[in-house]
């Protein structure tokens, strides 16, 4: 916790050979328990930059097009770590890539039904995460959560189930990172509409609670203890309980359109990052007497005349973090100040 109680500080920039798109969410770190982050990767039109820690900047393209006018552009990447195994997952215009977790080897790939002649809603998938013991959801934008079963090992992947509860495209899916109270969904998936679906996941995803939108999009969500964290297009961080679908607490923390949560899971602290330039440090917790639902603010830091686009931890306890911006060529990486 020394973090919270002195702030951070800005400790190094890692260039990246191209710069960010304005995408939700886009930036995603691998996190070895008790070490260093070992790589990071950040969206760029077609293709992802992957910096790892030896070497200069990878790119991984998107796959799907019939040549180079055609590439489909991704929306976003996230490494999903699984008990047996972990994998890179792109997002695009035309389907779902996973690749083994250093990118060298594409496992498996998912094509998306795209109509011959497209309507006037594009087509896409966006929200990725791994859920229960061995799945990887998926969303689309048709508002359906694409349900993959992942074998410990080799490219057997596939479609076990498809979940359709969202009438809007999917915005980001996030999994309980603590330890979820009984009765709680242990999955959280968020829509264009701010509407949220919380499930309990196994063999069949169970659909246990739905929390209605207000037409405000919710970009970005967390799952912690039973603690559903979300954020949206109006600056608004809404904390919901994960069994009720209760609001137990709402911050006006950004001035502009929230593009990024995440979640520390052994401390409870969150990280929100907006289009105000801004990226906050909150502590979530709950009061063991009443089961009050309370989050403090921690820090602020000001990434000058940069549209934040991606905040991520890059460890368990977050003491340290990442952000990257729209049109910004480079990862800004904090530590404890």
């Amino acid at each position: 916790m020394a973090a919270a109680g002195t702030g951070y500080r800005r400790e190094r920039a890692l260039a990246l050979r191209n710069s960010s798109s304005a995408l939700y969410n886009n930036l995603t770190v691998l996190c070895p328990p008790a070490r260093p982050p070992r790589a990071f990767g950040a969206v760029h039109g077609t293709t992802l930059s992957l910096l790892g820690p030896e070497g200069p900047p990878r790119q991984l393209p998107a796959r799907g097009g019939g040549s180079a006018l055609s590439t489909p552009l991704l929306t976003q990447a996230a490494w999903c770590e699984l008990p047996a195994r972990v994998l890179l997952v792109l997002t695009s215009q035309r389907g779902v890539q996973m690749y083994e977790a250093d990118g060298s080897t594409l496992v498996f790939w998912h094509a998306l039904d795209v109509p011959e002649h497209p309507a006037a809603h594009s087509v896409f998938a966006r929200g990725i995460s791994a859920a229960g013991e061995r799945f990887i959801c998926v969303g689309t934008s048709s508002g359906a959560v694409l349900v993959f079963d992942i074998p410990p090992k080799g490219t057997n992947v596939t479609l076990s189930e498809v979940l359709e509860q969202h009438r809007d495209p999917v915005t980001d899916i996030a999994a309980e990172q603590g330890q979820a109270p009984e009765a709680a969904g242990d999955l959280v998936t968020a829509d264009d509409s701010g509407t949220l679906c919380l499930w309990s996941t196994g063999e069949e995803f169970t659909l246990l609670g739905r929390i209605p939108g207000s037409g405000c999009t919710c970009s970005s969500v967390t799952l912690w203890n039973g603690i559903v964290a979300a954020g949206y297009g109006n600056g608004q961080i809404r904390l919901w309980e994960a069994g009720t679908g209760q609001l137990r607490a709402q911050v006006s923390a950004h001035a502009r359109w929230i593009y990024a949560l995440d979640l520390a899971p052994l401390t409870g602290k969150l990280l929100s990052g907006a289009e105000d330039s801004f990226v906050h440090v909150w502590k979530l917790s709950r009061d063991p007497d009443t089961d009050d639902v309370e989050i403090r603010h921690c820090h602020a830091e000001c990434v000058t005349d940069t549209q934040v686009c991606g905040a991520r931890f890059c460890d368990p306890a977050g003491d340290t973090f990442a952000v990257t911006g729209y049109d910004l060529s480079e990862i800004l990486c904090y530590g404890p100040a």
